[in-house]
């Protein structure tokens, strides 16, 4: 009996997982109205932050409803977790960084964007203001938090370089996400890499003294960072589904925008984890200063340029984060692109 027990539970996640990946059929679900929607899900990049509140608003103001989805939003674990999952069909869409996603095609994940958001990166070296760091070259002979392996951790030689500095004029230490932070609370580092509109928010409140940035987009390094993916498989099975979210998306990015105080307190409960108001707004105050390149500037969000994709491309190339540089083509289809 206990071996049936412990038998039926070793299965509940396998069948999960079959459940999430599912055919090509996707799952229905009717509204109080009587109006049929597809049920679809959403793996954030990290837990919910600032950033992500568009997707809240869009919920509470059914603007997903009204393009016929009843869109489930799940935290995730990093970005390349996300893409793993897309490709996978554990969940509909995610949302994550273009680095992982060029990593990810480049191992052969069956996975593109349809379309990136937030146009100039995050990316930035931060600390209290107190450490009188105001330009590259002042990062020498100072220790830096750094996650291995993770997009920052690689292009962040790209930046020293472009800047005049080696890796050798700096120190990183290798500490998860949380650990960052601390090291920087604590002094045990001069500064983090990390996105501007993730980390330092929350270190200057817990803090309480103010912090500043190196933003590499500032310092001669600009390239896409998060933005909206699915599988190859649902761009080949599910063209109007996929269509329906990115109209839906870019829609309610463009209202969020329009109402931050409003989109903000969308978020409530969104997680155990959620930083507080304060934070939440100046996370999603910050992000939205990033959802255009002077291409794309005046169009709706979501609508991306061949040009800024190959600039990404070669920058993460010559990073060595991808080991060849294919044609935008392969890592986005510009077919969903939003209209406006």
């Amino acid at each position: 009996m206990r071996f049936r027990h412990l038998l039926a539970a070793a299965l509940v996640p396998v069948l999960a997982l079959a459940a999430g990946c599912g055919g090509s059929e996707q799952q229905k679900t009717t509204t109080a109205e009587g109006k049929q929607l597809d049920k679809a899900t959403l793996m954030l990049n990290w837990y919910p932050y600032g950033e992500h509140a568009p997707f809240y608003y869009g919920k509470a103001q059914k603007i997903f409803e009204k393009h016929g989805i009843d869109l489930t939003i799940q935290a995730g674990q990093g970005s390349q977790k996300t893409i793993q999952a897309t490709a996978a069909g554990q969940t509909d869409f995610g949302w994550a960084d273009t680095p992982a996603l060029l990593a990810g095609v480049g191992q052969g994940m069956q996975v593109k964007s349809v379309g990136v958001f937030l146009q100039t990166t995050p990316s930035a070296v931060q600390f209290f203001s107190d450490k009188n760091i105001t330009k590259p070259e002042d990062l020498k002979g100072k220790t830096i938090a750094s996650t291995a392996g993770d997009a920052l951790s690689k292009t962040f030689p790209a930046f020293l370089k472009v800047n005049g500095l080696s890796d050798a004029d700096v120190k990183l230490q290798n500490l998860d996400a949380a650990g960052k932070m601390a090291a920087v609370l604590s002094g045990q580092t001069d500064a983090l890499l990390g996105f501007a509109t993730d980390q330092g928010p929350t270190i200057q409140e817990k803090g309480k003294k103010p912090v500043s940035y190196l933003k590499f987009a500032d310092h001669g390094l600009s390239f896409y960072s998060n933005g909206l993916l699915t599988s190859q498989k649902n761009l080949t099975e599910k063209k109007d589904l996929v269509t329906r979210m990115v109209a839906a998306t870019s829609e309610a990015w463009t209202a969020a925008q329009g109402n931050a105080s409003a989109a903000v307190q969308s978020m409530k409960g969104a997680s155990e984890q959620l930083p507080s108001e304060t934070v939440l707004t100046e996370q999603f105050n910050n992000t939205v200063k990033l959802l255009h390149t002077e291409k794309t500037t005046g169009k709706a969000p979501g609508v991306n340029d061949e040009a800024d994709w190959r600039r990404t491309i070669q920058v993460f190339a010559e990073a060595g984060v991808i080991s060849k540089a294919q044609e935008p083509s392969a890592y986005w289809d510009v077919s969903f692109a939003p209209k406006g």
